[in-house]
């Protein structure tokens, strides 16, 4: 029984009482009808004032407990909001959105004279219609692109789970129906449904055409915000497909009534920006409103860690698609800049061999001078981070700038600096500094060893790759490129030769007695010949000459841009230098062997590689059988004579070649 219910029960028995003692009281005793109606009123009046003190004291109770019920539902409205606009932040969706959406889906509904229980339902559902995107995976929500057919797939299933998350609440009003038909168009399109028109409840296709408005004014990690117009455009086109025309319609016309309410509170909506602004100081609101939207750093901290979250996976799958040192470098360079703030950043490679690291990449603020810098282990805040394989913080810019003509050195207030380690193996370092951060954060410093800890590995694969690369053209004795390096040279020169009609010579170069050398002095000796004959050789070229060691003993070299006396004397000075080479073996013995060089010409003599190494091939072996007439010298001979005949041999002006080089 009710407070306000047992208060009048309680009155009525007492005044039935009353009057049944009065009645008693006046027929017992001998009185006139002026004395019976005198006792009657002077008994009667306590009975009154205690009936009425007891209805005011009732009455008490009754307001206090309906003023704790009042308390009660506002509590739970608002942990529903706070809980709702947290949910909403991993769809990274702002507390503003929320409140601004409650103040359009209730203004509406006033507008289309709801009644009181759908009034609630849409204040709630401005609240939770999107809480079923807790069954959304948060690498489709944050997509920075467009959706595949099966992401978008998956993100419909909200509607149905929110849906029924919230019916095992027993709302006292219409709640689940905005939810779960949120989605659905007017021309029967939508989901999950597909209902029609007016099948579609009132609340549902308001919520709709508020929250599309307000959404698409804010910025998501898929796409920038609106302006207002561009905003109410988007409505007008989806009037009688996506949306309701009247809802549209009446929504446009009280627009700026609502939006006066939405400023009154401080919830503006935002201007469409692609760049986060982090200079704009907020507004001065009064105390009550800065107590309203207090919550909102929390909000933030929430999107920031599902943004957080997104940028890695992002970072990670970028990295997985890069083999080239130089494009992991630049992505490395260009995702860093996207969760940490620098003016400067630098990514230095270490070089075991040498040991020290060299600026490979540098952008930002004084990029030109740090390109190309040395650092050695223990040299400044970046050789500190390479010596001890540590993130280094909270060191002044300044110790990693001396002995450099930085134009604005002064300018860095902070920096810090990571290396870059694979396992075991030092790989290089990254380094940061800007000019209006005080310091870089702790948090800062994580979220960089988190990306350093992906981008080496990316950069370890890509040096593997590159290393792999690089062995599968080079001739790993002699460190000339290999048969296959010397197709694709030729791919190439063709095509210039094609682009400037000039043509290019194929060389090819054998050498005479080697198997004589392999057989004396046996295969260490005679690798060592052809490791020193290859350097001979290709110090005999220009620089943009190619050599390749194409097979055994065979050499192959493109020469562009001679012909006629020009090859000759090269095919001279190359045959000269070699047979003038002696190997020193052990004592007083040298091995030593001969060339043969024969040369075609591209065009004349063929225009594939295959028809000019035949080619030249057929030259080389003329050149050869008259080079067998003469004998082979393995025997031992005073190194003096040797050099003085090498001397003498290798007297051949290269001005004639050099005067006809073409590029």
């Amino acid at each position: 029984m009710s407070d306000r219910k047992r208060a009048a029960k309680t009155q009525a028995m007492i005044c039935v009482g009353a009057a049944g003692f009065v009645f008693l009281l006046q027929f017992s005793l001998p009185l006139s009808f002026f004395q019976r109606c005198a006792v009657a009123g002077l008994l009667g009046l306590p009975f009154v004032a205690a009936a009425f003190w007891i209805h005011k004291f009732y009455l008490k109770r009754v307001g206090a407990r309906t003023r704790k019920a009042e308390e009660v539902s506002r509590l739970h409205l608002a942990i529903v909001e706070a809980l709702a606009t947290a949910i909403d932040a991993k769809d990274q969706t702002t507390h503003f959105h929320v409140r601004r959406v409650q103040i359009y889906a209730a203004g509406l509904g006033k507008v289309f004279n709801l009644s009181e229980p759908e009034l609630e339902a849409l204040n709630a559902g401005a609240l939770l219609h999107d809480v079923g995107k807790l069954a959304v995976p948060d690498h489709i929500l944050n997509k920075p692109g467009a959706l595949t057919p099966a992401e978008f797939e998956k993100t419909k299933v909200h509607t149905v789970i929110g849906a029924e998350i919230l019916a095992r609440v027993d709302f006292p009003f219409p709640v689940v129906p905005i939810v779960k038909h949120h989605h659905e168009r007017w021309d029967g399109c939508g989901y999950p449904d597909g209902l029609q028109g007016e099948q579609i409840p009132i609340t549902a296709r308001i919520m709709s055409v508020v929250d599309c408005f307000d959404s698409v004014r804010e910025d998501r990690p898929f796409r920038s915000g609106m302006t207002r117009e561009l905003a109410i455009e988007l409505l007008h086109r989806g009037s009688g497909t996506h949306f309701d025309p009247t809802v549209v319609d009446l929504f446009i016309e009280h627009l700026p009534r609502f939006e006066t309410e939405t400023a009154a509170r401080g919830l503006e909506a935002p201007k469409p920006t692609t760049v986060p602004d982090h200079s704009i100081e907020p507004s001065d609101y009064d105390v009550a409103l800065a107590r309203e939207n207090a919550p909102v750093t929390a909000y933030d901290q929430i999107r920031n860690a599902h943004r957080e979250v997104y940028a890695l996976y992002e970072i990670a799958r970028t990295f997985g698609s890069s083999l080239e040192i130089e494009s992991t470098l630049s992505v490395l360079v260009d995702k860093v800049g996207h969760i940490v703030p620098f003016d400067t950043c630098v990514v230095y490679l270490y070089d075991e061999l040498k040991g020290f690291a060299n600026a490979a990449l540098a952008v930002g603020l004084n990029a030109d001078a740090l390109r190309g810098r040395c650092v050695a282990p223990g040299e400044g805040v970046t050789g500190f981070a390479l010596a001890n394989r540590r993130a280094v913080n909270r060191l002044h810019p300044s110790l990693d700038c001396v002995n450099l003509k930085l134009g604005d050195e002064r300018n860095y207030c902070s920096m810090a600096s990571l290396p870059l380690c694979k396992d075991d193996l030092l790989l290089g370092a990254l380094s940061v500094y800007s000019t209006t951060l005080k310091e870089y954060s702790d948090d800062h410093v994580r979220l960089l060893e988190t990306v350093t800890r992906l981008a080496s590995d990316a950069l370890a694969n890509a040096m593997n790759h590159a290393r792999a690369e690089s062995n599968a053209l080079t001739d790993s004795l002699t460190g000339l490129p290999n048969a296959r390096s010397l197709h694709v040279r030729f791919e190439e020169e063709v095509a210039r030769s094609q682009r400037t009609g000039k043509p290019f010579q194929v060389i090819m170069l054998d050498l005479d007695h080697f198997k004589l050398v392999n057989d004396t002095f046996g295969h260490k000796i005679g690798d060592r010949m052809l490791r020193e004959v290859a350097s001979l050789i290709h110090r005999q070229l220009r620089e943009y000459d190619f050599l390749a060691r194409y097979a055994g003993d065979e050499f192959v070299a493109i020469v562009p841009g001679l012909e006629g006396p020009p090859v000759d004397e090269l095919s001279e000075r190359i045959e000269a230098v070699v047979s003038a080479f002696a190997l020193h073996v052990r004592a007083e013995t040298h091995a030593r062997v001969g060339i043969s060089v024969g040369a075609a010409i591209y065009g004349t003599d063929g225009e594939t590689l295959d028809h000019l190494l035949i080619a030249a091939d057929q030259a080389m072996y003329r050149a050869k059988a008259a080079n067998k007439t003469r004998p082979a010298r393995l025997a031992t001979h005073p190194s003096g004579a040797h050099e003085a005949a090498a001397k003498d041999r290798t007297k051949v002006s290269p001005e004639a070649l050099i005067s006809t080089a073409i590029n």
